[in-house]
């Protein structure tokens, strides 16, 4: 059977594999090399030559050096190239150095420096397009207003779906269509490729901060591409110039995170629809954030995605002081940055991943972001309604609160 043919649990468990056998070998290895020996000066030459401008190691040449390859890296790369029906993928030390590599490749380095980005964005990418650090220019906007957005001289188009951190939907296809052959790229995090393939609905590129569900375990940093060889060539030709490569140990990591990458989603979904729809019912919330509710009307889910995720976010009728009470006052959940491991947290995103986002597109005050763990969903709710509990009361609004629905949970 072919392994375009596999099922994704498959996929998950033997992409990046095909060369073990013949290193005589089951587990990856890890090879922490930062320089190679060369058969000669002709070969190691032709090699370097290669890789330092975007492409692969010339078989005899060898790798050379580990700022332009390295085997244990390309070996999560093409794991993630897999599961994501792409051509090729880049890894990088972080989501953001993966980014920020997207919009040199496809703006200031062929002269197109105008990017349309549609908000919500992750607060760092918001920021980093924000800054003109990189000597671009950003119109940001809705999804409907892309066409009228894009210019002579735009060379990317940037979005997130689901969005960071109200999980609104944006329609790939249709901004796709919008973008009229300009490149777009997809932060496709919060869904993994479990959940959605962007390149399947015509993107150019689907990113991903690997540090979030790929690894799932919250003890790699790590950002990484997938696209056609093409687009993965300009991202590997800025990587090999700025040095941003994936450490060996974090590619490692990943690698041996992705086997369990569909069974985490599926449990992790099934949980966050269960508070989802509990937290919708409950006194001290204001609205529930999360398409596998009602935030989805045109359908997506089932269209584009293969489900709602796990991530979703609250607004609390306390305002800030009831957000800044219940991360103070939650036991199981983490209060802290970052998402998609195996253990639930909790933050404020107006005052952390989206502090520099200008304050007419920043998230408001009163609302809190989870990202549902490996938990059981009845110790959350039991956790989450005490904090919510002790938050309204201390804001004045004194309630019974629904420990009854979390007990009825729990006794099965």
């Amino acid at each position: 059977m072919r392994d375009d043919l596999w099922h994704l649990d498959t996929l998950a468990v033997h992409a990046g594999r095909e060369d073990l056998a013949t290193l005589g070998v089951h587990a990856p290895p890890i090879d922490l090399s930062t320089t190679n020996p060369l058969p000669d000066i002709e070969l190691g030459g032709d090699s370097y030559e290669a890789m330092a401008t975007g492409g692969r190691p010339v078989a005899e040449g060898g790798m050379v050096y580990a700022r332009l390859w390295n085997p244990t890296v390309a070996r999560f790369e093409d794991a993630l190239a897999a599961l994501e029906h792409a051509e090729a993928a880049a890894a990088f030390a972080s989501g953001m150095a993966a980014m920020t590599a997207v919009v040199i490749a496809h703006t200031v380095s062929i002269g197109r420096r105008h990017v349309v980005a549609v908000r919500p964005l992750y607060g760092g990418t918001d920021h980093l397009l924000g800054s003109a650090m990189l000597g671009t220019e950003v119109t940001f906007c809705r999804e409907e207003e892309v066409a009228a957005n894009i210019r002579p001289d735009t060379g990317l188009v940037v979005l997130e779906t689901p969005a960071n951190p109200t999980l609104e939907l944006v329609d790939i296809a249709a901004v796709v269509a919008q973008a009229g052959g300009v490149p777009v790229v997809v932060d496709n995090t919060f869904a993994t490729p479990v959940l959605q393939n962007p390149i399947e609905l015509g993107a150019t590129m689907s990113l991903h901060s690997a540090t979030k569900y790929l690894g799932g375990h919250g003890d790699v940093i790590a950002g990484v591409v997938a696209g056609s060889e093409q687009s993965i060539e300009a991202l590997r030709r800025v990587r090999a110039i700025t040095g941003g490569l994936l450490h060996p140990l974090g590619a490692y990591l990943l690698h041996r995170g992705l086997p369990t990458l569909p069974l985490r989603m599926e449990r992790q979904q099934r949980s966050a629809q269960r508070i989802a729809t509990w937290l919708a019912e409950h006194p001290a919330v204001a609205e529930v954030f999360y398409p596998g509710l009602d935030g989805d009307p045109r359908g997506l889910i089932g269209r584009q995605l293969r489900g709602p995720g796990a991530m979703l976010a609250v607004r609390l009728r306390g305002g800030y002081d009831s957000a800044a009470a219940v991360t103070a006052g939650v036991r199981l959940f983490t209060h802290a940055v970052s998402l998609g491991g195996v253990d639930s947290l909790i933050q404020h995103p107006a005052a952390l991943t989206h502090r520099p986002v200008p304050a007419e597109a920043r998230p408001g005050a009163d609302i809190v972001r989870l990202s549902i763990g490996l938990e059981d969903a009845a110790d959350l709710m039991a956790d989450l309604d005490g904090a919510l509990t002790a938050a309204d009361r201390r804001s004045g609004d004194a309630y019974a609160g629904n420990l009854s629905e979390v007990s009825g949970v729990r006794a099965h």
